[in-house]
């Protein structure tokens, strides 16, 4: 139940969309947004199967998968295009789906930069440019796009990672600035290490290593990812916009 004395988000009977919503962090952002009260629908490549225990395992939430490719630019403006036509608007878009393929640069091939230059780049400019125009029509929305503290704090092994996510944060700014007029805000959230499958390598071979490095001595979760994107998404967030929210626990400071 909703404390009484806390003011109103602004969220319940609103549209999202989420992109790479199965697992990790994008299903905790889908399950935050779709307990305030949203209709969320969020996309997945191929796992089928854990797309579909999102939806099982929330029940009496308003849940809704798509098999969509986020670098194809078609079949994002498709599947933004069968959102309206199904729940009416598009009040926020968040941009979580993207992939890692970490290697020493003398050692990455061309599908190395190519899968995640086309995932994690592309894939924000197809969702937006679909979203955009519909945002533009009713003067009011909400972007968020999942970026990552590899943008300014570089790591090894990830330069084609770090390279695609600090153009997420340019573009970010940049957006920001083209839309505002219409009310539209956009912003960033730049997790830092993150409890989920992805990261699960890195985690296991560096251990230690890495919440040294971290002030509050411990990975981040999910759900506090999640949190950050329920917050820009929100009424609270009116005045905010152009922003990168790093939630790192401190990461490399």
């Amino acid at each position: 139940m909703p404390d009484p004395g806390m003011p109103d988000p602004g969220l319940a009977g609103k549209n999202a969309l989420v992109t790479g919503g199965s697992r990790g962090i994008g299903r905790a952002i889908v399950e935050r947004l779709a307990g305030s009260g949203m209709d969320v629908t969020f996309t997945y490549i191929s796992n089928e199967e854990a797309a579909q225990k999102v939806i099982d395992e929330n029940p009496g939430l308003k849940i809704t998968a798509e098999k969509v490719d986020v670098r194809d630019s078609a079949a994002a403006m498709a599947c933004i295009e069968a959102m309206v036509d199904r729940v009416g608007t598009i009040d926020v878009l968040v941009n979580n789906a993207g992939v890692i393929r970490d290697n020493l640069l003398p050692m990455l091939e061309d599908d190395d930069l190519s899968a995640v230059f086309e995932t994690n780049i592309e894939g924000v400019f197809n969702f937006c440019r679909a979203a955009v125009p519909f945002m533009m029509s009713k003067r009011s929305g909400r972007i968020i796009n999942i970026s990552s503290v590899s943008a300014e704090k570089g790591g090894r092994g990830q330069t084609n990672y770090a390279a695609s996510k600090g153009a997420i944060n340019s573009f970010t700014k940049a957006l920001a600035v083209e839309v505002g007029r219409r009310k539209i805000l956009v912003n960033a959230v730049a997790p830092g290490v993150i409890e989920t499958e992805m990261s699960q390598e890195v985690r296991d071979l560096a251990g230690d290593e890495i919440t040294s490095n971290i002030v509050l001595k411990r990975y981040g979760q999910p759900s506090e990812i999640a949190n950050a994107v329920w917050f820009l998404s929100s009424d609270l967030a009116s005045y905010i916009t152009g922003q990168i929210l790093s939630v790192d626990g401190g990461f490399k400071m």
